[in-house]
């Protein structure tokens, strides 16, 4: 086990320079949740997170800035796997960024641990993501300095007896996790509640097709009732949040647990509010990290273009709305923070940036889609997903315009593009403008149009177990 003194973790309090409520509102807020959970007096509050991503790290290190102080009332804690080696130049690269920064240097003087970074500088000593996270570095995120954070390195010791466990793990990694935690509850009398954080699909494509979202992943996995399975999702870029840029999110779930949560993750610069549709917001979740990287590949090939970026971004958006008419007979509009998070993911989101890099030629198909100092671009194995799904044959429908059945696919020409650019690989990047270009392509609004007939509307593709 690594982790913060608790004397460092209490005064991490107020370094990210939060605004923080009087004592007593921020007392009560906790309170409410554990009267529901059922806490006893001095016994706290137990925080959970799994996976230290850029998200993840920076969701836990906002509620230890807030709420750290709190010994008697909350505690918090972060597993990561162990033994991830940081290489040479990202030490270097973190040295300067410790130099840069005088309040952190004097936070590792005064713990007498800036001298391991020194020796990592020099090539004399190894690093590992695990110890430097302690120290409140996410070893996707070095340029953005977080609190000090009580980490633990053993799945079982960190989850045992989480109260609110959130779920940091990309959509590809959720299931198999889950499974191992599943192990570590079965003596549970009562089950956690889970926030979980990530965003991507899996698709089942025996018997009868559906797709799979994480909180259904956790709740297969570890027998957690879906009421207490919540997904919290926004337009946040990580770095930019922890660095205190006005940003807001909904926390989406059943509502005996989302009002409550909503309250106690607002921040004066981190706004929460609750909503009951977790199925949109969770598959937009999944939709615009694989539009997103799209986005990147034309803003590449056309230098920025906002007329061809626009452009795709009707296209694209429509076909989001398209899909989730799939999945729900009355889905959330996309408008607000929905539409807000789908904007900042084309513009800024990692996704993004592999797209952009990979029409640029800077990042290769070869190089898989885990990359160094981003972590797992999510989106290609949502595209794999979508496309397999949407390709059924047992999904088609009469399409009005050519009086012939049609699998729900041949409706998302972008989708269907990236899916031959990033998986079969039948085209380069370039292509994903010919779709954009295709002097055939219907206006978006048909598509719209075509969706909210409810023709498509399969609730069975939800992958709810019987």
């Amino acid at each position: 086990m690594v982790g913060a003194s608790d004397t460092e973790i209490h005064n991490s309090v107020h370094l990210n320079g939060l605004i923080q409520n009087s004592n007593g509102s921020i007392e009560e807020k906790f309170d409410e949740i554990r009267g529901l959970i059922g806490k006893a007096e001095g016994d706290p509050l137990k925080i959970v997170g799994v996976g230290a991503g850029a998200w993840g790290s920076v969701f836990t290190a906002m509620l230890q800035d807030s709420y750290g102080h709190l010994r008697d009332k909350v505690l918090i804690r972060i597993w990561r796997r162990p033994g991830r080696a940081v290489d040479r130049a990202t030490a270097e690269h973190l040295f300067e960024v410790i130099n840069s920064r005088e309040d952190v240097l004097r936070r590792l003087i005064r713990r007498c641990a800036y001298l391991k970074y020194v020796e990592a500088r020099l090539g004399d000593r190894t690093l590992y993501a695990d110890e430097i996270l302690k120290d409140g570095f996410c070893l996707n995120m070095i340029d953005t300095p977080l609190c000090p954070l009580k980490v633990v390195t053993n799945l079982q010791e960190a989850v045992w007896d989480a109260d609110i466990l959130v779920n940091g793990l990309p959509s590809t990694e959720t299931r198999e996790v889950f499974e191992e935690i599943r192990r570590y509850w079965k003596e549970r009398i009562t089950m956690p509640i889970i926030i979980s954080l990530s965003k991507g699909v899996e698709a089942e494509l025996e018997h009868e097709p559906r797709i799979i979202t994480p909180t259904q992943m956790i709740n297969r996995a570890t027998g957690v009732p879906l009421e207490n399975i919540l997904y919290l999702g926004g337009p946040n870029i990580a770095s930019e949040i922890y660095n205190k840029e006005y940003a807001n999110a909904r926390i989406c779930g059943a509502e005996k647990w989302r009002k409550p949560l909503a309250r106690i993750l607002r921040q004066a610069h981190f706004i929460v509010w609750d909503n009951g549709d977790l199925v949109t917001h969770e598959v937009m979740g999944g939709l615009k990290n694989v539009y997103a990287i799209g986005a990147g590949m034309v803003a590449a090939l056309t230098n920025e273009s906002a007329t061809s970026k626009s452009v795709y971004f009707a296209h694209c958006t429509s076909e989001m709305i398209f899909i989730t008419h799939l999945l729900a007979e009355e889905p959330e509009k996309l408008a607000g923070p929905l539409l807000a998070d789908t904007y900042v993911t084309l513009l800024k989101g990692r996704n993004a940036w592999y797209g952009h890099k990979l029409a640029k030629g800077e990042l290769s198909l070869e190089m898989g889609d885990s990359i160094k100092g981003k972590g797992m671009i999510q989106g290609v194995s949502a595209v794999k997903a979508f496309f397999e799904l949407l390709s059924q044959s047992s999904l088609s429908v009469l399409y009005p315009k050519e009086n012939k059945p049609v699998a729900p696919v041949e409706l998302c020409p972008i989708l269907k593009m990236l899916y031959k650019i990033l998986i079969t690989r039948e085209f380069p990047s370039q292509a994903i403008l010919q779709a954009l270009r295709d002097e055939t392509m219907n206006d978006p609004r048909d598509r719209i149009e075509i969706a909210q007939t409810h023709v498509f509307y399969r609730p069975s593709l939800l992958g709810q177990q019987p």
